[in-house]
């Protein structure tokens, strides 16, 4: 079995950056999510203003030297409430779409080949996968669109 942890773009639900193990994660993991979302949406710059970072309230993610290194990186570090998935309603509907339209027909012999077939899904996903509320374009289509319109979001993170 393995366990994901990954970071989405809000607005434009692109799946930025995420880790895969076997076993649980850390602070140290999420802080690797983190920066790679960062990078990915932002370059080799921090966001000029402060970009929400929602999250649910595992140990790892509610860590005072995660929320310290998420301030550090421009994200204003944020948790769901307590029992309440409907807080964090893209991450779970990013979830159910992840299980039900890629991880159910993958082959899965051994956590190696499920963790790059995860990779090759969450591309597929970022770069085809319709969503209404972006016009049913995917992820990619919706920020190139908008690139070529001129325009910018302020951007909020979810993990």
């Amino acid at each position: 079995m393995i366990t994901v942890t990954f970071a989405l773009d809000c607005c434009d639900r692109e799946a930025l950056h995420w880790a895969v193990t076997t076993g649980g994660f850390n602070s140290e993991t999420v802080q690797d999510v983190m920066l790679g979302a960062v990078e990915r949406r932002f370059g080799n710059d921090l966001p000029s203003s402060p970009v929400e970072w929602l999250t649910d309230n595992g140990s790892c993610y509610r860590a005072n030297e995660t929320r310290q290194f998420a301030r550090m990186l421009g994200l204003e570090p944020k948790n769901t409430a307590v029992r309440s998935p409907e807080s964090n309603g893209i991450a779970e509907s990013f979830v159910k779409t992840i299980k039900r339209d890629y991880i159910s027909i993958m082959p899965k012999p051994d956590g190696l080949t499920a963790a790059k077939n995860l990779a090759e899904a969450f591309e597929h996903y970022n770069e085809w996968h319709p969503h209404s509320a972006l016009g049913y374009r995917s992820p990619r289509e919706y920020l190139r669109q908008r690139a070529c319109n001129g325009l910018s979001d302020n951007r909020c993170l979810e993990i």
